[in-house]
């Protein structure tokens, strides 16, 4: 009996000895790293080209000034509907129409001139060397035929030899007359046909410069040249505008487009027909929707950034986004129902291959052993990446710590939450 008691003691003794030895040896070990962990799950997941843009009205009516003038009068409402033809403000015109006066004039003195230019010449001045040349020419058509009588009466002795060199001479003279009467004519003919090109450029140009200065004074009473919102009138009653100065813009604001400047790196999914959200900062609670109808055909500089400037519709049917706002844009590139995701942090590359640490088996303890596993992916948001292949719904894979993974090492993983928004 005391015996089998002594043994009893011995194998209790050894017993709690070896539980102190595995204590210790335990205590020993270097301690067991943490990390957190998420579950694979399947949601839907979108991914999106954030941006931002710049509001602008759709084929908008841009009205600017034609000439350098006072603003008389402001007689309409930036922000109000606008019917076509209702009057917008009044610009003092007066020396428009002074110099459309003085060009209308000038009009008719060239009209007149190219007239007589087309005639040859004025017509007193052409009547006269008409004349003249019509009697120099009859003068040596006399003269040649009384010639030709004298030297056949002078070869009979009918006439004498003064009375042929008498006529000769007198021949001679009338030549010359006639040729320089001739030249006189070839002369102004030659100068006619300068001041006709001259006289056709004045009246064209008198002629253009009514067509603007017409329009000029016609400015005098500007009046709205389409239907639509007046949302922008940057002027004031006794302002001076410059050629050229914007007066008013007015167009639709029902259907508006955003001209979006997305970032070179990211244009490569953006096509037309795609999703479009846009925020404005100043009515934060709102969010209007569009399409996407232009992709850029090339990349310009903004500011520090190179862009594509993608232009996207969105209806706007409160009129409570204004042209001209700047905005945010996102745009919904791709969409997976039903995708299998897993966060971004939790997936690393090597090259270019994908990878995560998949919690597998258990170890002593709570202690889990990780694997490293490549992964197929998909599209992505924010936050999420979908897979395509490599992991199954419901496997836990290791999140981004200070822990320094690798294959078959030891951890305490803690489960948490999987958000897939951002």
């Amino acid at each position: 009996m005391e015996k089998k008691q002594i043994r009893r003691l011995l194998l209790g003794a050894a017993g709690v000895a070896l539980l102190v030895c595995l204590l210790v040896w335990q205590g020993r070990r270097a301690p067991v790293p943490g990390v957190g962990s998420v579950k694979v799950v399947r949601q839907d997941l979108t991914e999106v080209v954030s941006t931002n843009g710049k509001v602008e009205a759709i084929g908008p009516a841009v009205i600017r000034a034609e000439t350098n003038a006072f603003v008389t009068e402001v007689s309409a409402t930036e922000g109000r509907p606008i019917r076509q033809g209702q009057p917008l403000l009044k610009l003092d015109t007066s020396d428009a129409e002074a110099q459309l006066a003085r060009t209308r004039q000038a009009l008719l003195d060239a009209q007149e001139s190219l007239r007589a230019a087309h005639a040859g010449g004025k017509a007193d001045e052409l009547a006269q060397v008409e004349a003249d040349l019509r009697k120099s020419q009859a003068d040596v058509e006399r003269l040649r035929s009384q010639q030709t009588s004298l030297e056949r009466l002078a070869a009979r002795q009918a006439a004498t030899p003064d009375e042929v060199s008498q006529n000769k001479l007198a021949l001679t003279r009338a030549e010359a007359t006639a040729k320089q009467v001739a030249a006189r004519k070839e002369e102004m003919q030659r100068k006619s046909n300068v001041e006709m090109q001259t006289a056709q450029l004045e009246v064209d140009r008198a002629k253009s410069e009514i067509v603007s200065l017409e329009k000029k004074a016609r400015q005098g009473d500007l009046l709205a040249p389409i239907e639509g919102t007046l949302y922008l009138i940057p002027v004031h009653a006794g302002d001076y505008v410059h050629t050229g100065d914007l007066l008013a813009e007015i167009g639709s604001l029902v259907h508006l487009q955003v001209r979006a400047f997305v970032d070179e790196p990211e244009l490569g999914p953006v096509a037309p027909g795609q999703r479009v959200l846009i925020n404005w900062d100043a009515l934060p609670n709102v969010t209007w929707e569009g399409r996407t109808e232009q992709v850029p055909k090339t990349v310009v500089p903004r500011n520090t950034r190179s862009v594509g400037e993608v232009l996207c519709s969105v209806e706007n049917a409160g009129q409570n986004l204004l042209p001209n706002a700047n905005v945010t844009v996102k745009i919904l590139v791709h969409q997976a129902q039903n995708a299998l995701v897993v966060p971004r942090g939790a997936v690393r590359d090597e090259g270019s291959h994908r990878y995560v640490f998949v919690v597998g088996g258990t170890g002593l303890g709570s202690t889990q052993i990780i694997h490293r596993r490549e992964i197929r992916l998909g599209i992505s948001s924010a936050a999420s990446f979908q897979v395509l292949d490599g992991l199954q719904e419901g496997e836990e894979v290791v999140l981004p710590g200070d822990v320094e993974l690798a294959d078959g090492i030891k951890v305490k993983a803690v489960l948490q939450k999987f958000s897939t928004s951002g």
